[in-house]
């Protein structure tokens, strides 16, 4: 399954994993809200309460995951305020569920406030 995420004028997509995060991902779509920043990452609240499925702290570049204390998806995109060194690394445990295909260094342009809207991709 593909989805695709629209902030402004940028476009990115993401193929997602057989998870059942990525399951109840794709259920709940289309979704709007409103992104946040947080270092190299952007994060924004999601109308879905999921459990830690396959936590990782330490990611790579164009994960999307799930953060369940935020009830929020994140895109990480390089360091945030938590890697050590040139780690990525989330401020907790998050359930990846997805990866930005193409490069997701475009997300570096999104500001803190932006809308953002996910659907599934055509």
């Amino acid at each position: 399954m593909k989805i695709k995420i629209v902030i402004g004028s940028i476009e990115a997509y993401g193929t997602l994993s057989n998870t059942e995060t990525a399951s109840a991902v794709v259920n709940s779509l289309p979704f709007d809200s409103v992104t946040h920043r947080w270092g190299r990452e952007i994060y924004f609240e999601v109308p879905l309460e999921l459990e830690l499925e396959n936590g990782k702290e330490v990611l790579e570049i164009g994960d999307i995951a799930y953060w369940p204390p935020g009830k929020s998806i994140c895109i990480f995109f390089g360091p945030t305020p938590s890697s050590r060194g040139n780690e990525i690394r989330a401020y907790s445990a998050v359930s990846v569920f997805g990866k930005v295909t193409g490069d997701a260094e475009v997300l570096r342009a999104v500001s803190e406030g932006e809308r953002i809207r996910v659907e599934v991709a055509d």
